[in-house]
């Protein structure tokens, strides 16, 4: 903070509470008012520096029950540590969405491709990409 007070985490966990609640109910093909919805494992360590995700790209006919699969999962701790679908399209298609499943560590081969073996368990069968998180 630029005048050298502490944040207030009081606050900050106040506010991802709230979101979590709004996100726990979401549906992605009826949400406009955020980017993404999230579910989160519980319990799940908190990602490494070197964090990655699936990507899946789908589009607004499935993406519905494709992310309550994947939000299932996730938060029964089958998955990464969080996943996440965005509510609005990427790029030029807009029936596109996105959904990213990440996972701890990128550089962690054996949970990165169990992952990937949790979500074709779950039916998807389409393309799919890893890489490395944003940082």
């Amino acid at each position: 903070m630029s005048d050298g007070q502490k944040p207030n985490l009081d606050l900050i966990r106040m506010v991802q509470q709230a979101r979590m609640a709004h996100d726990a109910q979401a549906v992605p093909s009826q949400i406009a008012a955020v980017y993404w919805i999230e579910a989160k494992a519980p319990d799940a360590a908190l990602p490494t520096a070197r964090a990655g995700e699936w990507l899946i790209v789908t589009d607004t006919q499935r993406v519905d029950a494709l992310w309550a699969r994947i939000k299932a999962a996730t938060e029964n701790g089958q998955l990464g540590y969080k996943s996440k679908v965005a509510t609005a399209a990427h790029g030029t298609d807009t029936h596109a969405r996105e959904i990213r499943v990440c996972t701890i560590d990128a550089d962690d081969s054996p949970d990165v491709r169990r992952v990937e073996a949790a979500l074709r368990a779950l039916g998807y069968d389409g393309p799919i990409r890893y890489r490395r998180a944003a940082q």
